[in-house]
Order: C-alpha cells, then sequence, then structure tokens
C-alpha cells in the first residue's frame, strides 16, 4: 500500500467529508474508490478512442447501404428540431 500527500480545495474536501459520512465509510475509502473508478474511466474512454482511430467510416457507411429502408418502431421516429422564431 502506498501513501500520497494531496492537496485539495477546501470546498472539495467539505464535500468528500460529507459524501463519506453519509455512504458510512472513512474519507480514505471513499477517496481510493473515487480514484479507482476514475481510473476505470479513463481506460474505457482511451480505449475507445483507440478503437476509434483505427475505425473504417467507408466500410461502415458500406454496411448501412445495404441495409434495407424500414419505418422506424413507434417512437423511433426522428423528431424535427424546433425552429428559432426571430
Amino acid at each position: 500500500m502506498s501513501t500520497y500527500p494531496l492537496r485539495l480545495a477546501d470546498h472539495v474536501m467539505e464535500e468528500a467529508k460529507q459524501a463519506a459520512a453519509e455512504d458510512n465509510v472513512s474519507l480514505n475509502q471513499l477517496l481510493s474508490a473515487f480514484i479507482a473508478d476514475g481510473i476505470g474511466h479513463r481506460r474505457a474512454i482511451m480505449m475507445l478512442k483507440k478503437r476509434a482511430a483505427g475505425g473504417n467510416v467507408e466500410a461502415a457507411l458500406a454496411i448501412l447501404d445495404r441495409t434495407p429502408d424500414a419505418k422506424p418502431d413507434p417512437g423511433d421516429e426522428l423528431v424535427e428540431p424546433r425552429r428559432n422564431r426571430s
């Protein structure tokens, strides 16, 4: 187990203390969980970006071009955006 001196803005520390109390965990447990969760989210985003960079847009559009035209299911219709009535 490692330690790291962390500086937080006073308002962030107060929010963290309140959240830890609400969850009935120590401040250390709360911050450790938040950091682990943040790292997991970051890894997922990095993986998606890597996969997207290797994607082939032309091939994907060609697949979509081969799909039959069909009416959308009820509730899945496109909604026209509201026009600004200036």
